[in-house]
């Protein structure tokens, strides 16, 4: 053994074959043997991020499904490539173990799998014909404060003060764990994705029935996502009931019930009778829509009891109220639904696993803790789900987060650099291959600056050996979730074909590097600009250019060998071009190899 530690826990480290397989594997001890079969040796990279990274290779239908996805998991029959899915958890102390699973890749092991990651590590197969694996690592929604260690943290004056109550409130969040665990659990990590959340029983089937009293349950006006309730931060399952008087004459008619959309998954009844579900994940903005039969409509008082089961993030019957109503079929006669429903919280759900209190007031006596504990918590990712994985090894790492980010751009200039250097420390390999996405764009509201968090991203480019794959191109302005996920995966396997397997293959599209201004224009280079071009998008070139006045006028732009001259007769004396310098427009600039520039300006104005 090369180390072994008091508690049981050993490591060791065994010279391997080169790169091959599949292999066996006996270890020994004392009298007992312990096989592993099927064992491959070869590079192993860490994928982790927030939801598009997150997001499966079965997408999230119906609004955010996979381009080609279908086709390639039928397709997905991969023995040298194998994948591992770290169960989300989150800890305000780094762990030791955590939840998941090798599986070669399968049609069935592909599906539930990260897209990005599966294009990488497939494209990093074929080309090297070397087994690949795969660690997943994300959580959708998650900033990046949380996947960056205490130590770390702790250094801003910023977080000292969140840190500190986390210390002060050690035994609050021992107490939490211990109510918990005293609570049946249910365990579903080792489920299928699209099995796993269907059939739960928690013991609270009575609560859809008519005659069930919830005279102590609590009250909620709906909609609202549930953390800005009492609830507070909370995965788990939920019931709402509402009684509703109807007009005689809707009496023994087929009603339709709609409730919005329900973030995540539903069960709804109608007087005890189940009339519609969403049982699997990605429907979390999808409007319930369900049709109440005529032989339900009996009495003029309606019970409609819904169970939410919320896995992630935020929870609950959300949206707009005007969308919550009932109302007979075919009728512009509604009643609306919106306002107050009695609540009550029936299991608690993390990594993996729902703790269960079904239909009691038990919630209600849960611990309380002064600082909020999730997945935003600071370090928590990084405690549930990085620190696991220390010291595993492997290759390198890829990235695809920062849509949470958008709302501090100039501290991302900083954390995101640290967050690298966090976690090349802890692995003990100072410079080890790190390549990540540039958000796309997205329209995340007129008062958001995601322009300056891809430039942000951009910046990082300075930490050694890190490279970046631009989407300017593959976004969707009107889905934070789109659904090129194969060019994302493998614009980043160029990074490290070129990078840390010597593959002669072009690593990005053009990257400016200066400018000068000559004649009443500027003139713009680039790295990676072998044939520039550049493709309008709605007769647009989304070029601006501004004088010392700083008032930005749109631009003409001429290719000239690897530079662009860019001019507007509006401005005679230019100081600064700025490319895509907006939430949503889109990319412009390519190469000849048919990849985009990322957003970028030649100034430092204060904006």
């Amino acid at each position: 053994l090369d180390y072994a530690w008091g508690d049981g826990e050993w490591m060791t480290k065994i010279q391997t074959p080169a790169a091959g397989g599949p292999f066996e594997m006996k270890i020994k001890i004392g009298d007992s043997t312990i096989v592993y079969k099927n064992v491959l040796i070869g590079e192993v990279w860490l994928c982790s991020g927030q939801s598009n990274m997150e997001m499966p290779m079965e997408g999230w239908p119906p609004q955010s499904p996979i381009l080609g996805g279908p086709e390639a998991i039928k397709e997905a029959d991969y023995p040298n490539l194998r994948l591992f899915t770290v169960m989300r958890a989150y800890s305000t102390e780094p762990q030791s173990e955590c939840a998941g699973k090798w599986s070669v890749c399968s049609p069935k092991s592909a599906a539930p799998f990260s897209a990005t990651a599966f294009y990488f590590g497939r494209k990093l197969s074929k080309e090297l014909n070397i087994p690949i694996g795969l660690i997943h690592s994300s959580w959708g929604g998650t900033r990046v404060e949380a996947w960056i260690s205490g130590k770390e943290l702790k250094q801003f004056d910023k977080y000292k003060e969140t840190f500190e109550k986390m210390k002060n409130s050690a035994k609050e969040i021992a107490a939490l764990n211990t109510w918990l665990k005293n609570h049946p659990v249910i365990d579903v990590s080792e489920k299928d994705e699209d099995t796993k959340w269907k059939n739960l029983d928690f013991g609270d089937s009575e609560c859809s029935a008519i005659s069930y009293n919830d005279s102590d349950w609590h009250e909620m006006i709906l909609p609202k996502l549930w953390e800005g309730t009492e609830v507070g931060d909370f995965d788990g399952a939920v019931w709402f009931r509402k009684k509703v008087e109807i007009p005689e004459a809707w009496m023994n008619k087929a009603l339709v019930l709609e409730l919005g959309p329900i973030d995540d998954m539903d069960i709804s009844f109608v007087n005890g009778t189940k009339v519609g579900a969403y049982e699997t994940t990605g429907f979390y903005s999808t409007d319930r829509v369900y049709n109440i039969p005529a032989n339900l409509v009996n009495t003029k008082s309606i019970t409609i009891a819904v169970r939410v089961v919320d896995n992630q993030g935020g929870g609950g019957i959300w949206g707009d109220p005007a969308k919550m109503k009932i109302h007979p079929k075919g009728s512009n006669e509604i009643i609306s639904l919106a306002g107050l429903w009695k609540y009550l919280p029936v299991a608690d759900y993390f990594a993996g696993k729902f703790y269960v209190f079904g239909p009691t007031n038990e919630f209600y006596k849960r611990p309380k803790v002064e600082v909020s504990i999730g997945a935003n918590t600071l370090s928590a990712l990084y405690n549930g789900m990085i620190a696991p994985l220390v010291p595993y090894s492997i290759k390198g790492a890829i990235w695809y987060q920062g849509e949470a980010n958008v709302g501090n751009p100039e501290e991302y200039k900083t954390l995101f650099p640290l967050m690298i250097k966090n976690w090349r420390s802890d692995w003990k390999e100072k410079d080890f291959p790190f390549y990540f996405v540039q958000i796309a764009p997205y329209n995340y509201g007129p008062d958001s600056k995601s322009e300056r968090l891809r430039e942000a991203q951009f910046q990082s480019l300075s930490v050694p050996n890190t490279g970046m794959a631009v989407t300017m191109d593959i976004g969707n302005p009107d889905n934070i979730h789109p659904g090129d996920k194969q060019d994302v995966g493998e614009r980043l396997a160029r990074w490290a074909l070129a990078k840390d397997y010597g593959k002669k293959v072009v690593v990005s599209g053009p990257l400016y590097t200066s400018m000068k201004v000559k004649d009443g224009k500027i003139i713009l280079s680039f790295d990676y600009a072998d044939g520039l071009v550049v493709k309008l998008r709605n007769g647009k070139n989304n070029f601006q250019i501004a004088g010392n006045d700083k008032v930005f006028h749109d631009a003409e732009v001429n290719v000239q060998g690897n530079a662009l001259i860019v001019s507007s007769p509006e401005v005679k004396q230019p100081a600064a071009v700025r490319y895509c310098w907006d939430n949503i427009e889109e990319g412009t600039l390519f190469n000849k190899e048919g990849l985009p520039s990322p957003s970028f300006r030649t100034d430092n104005w204060e904006e």
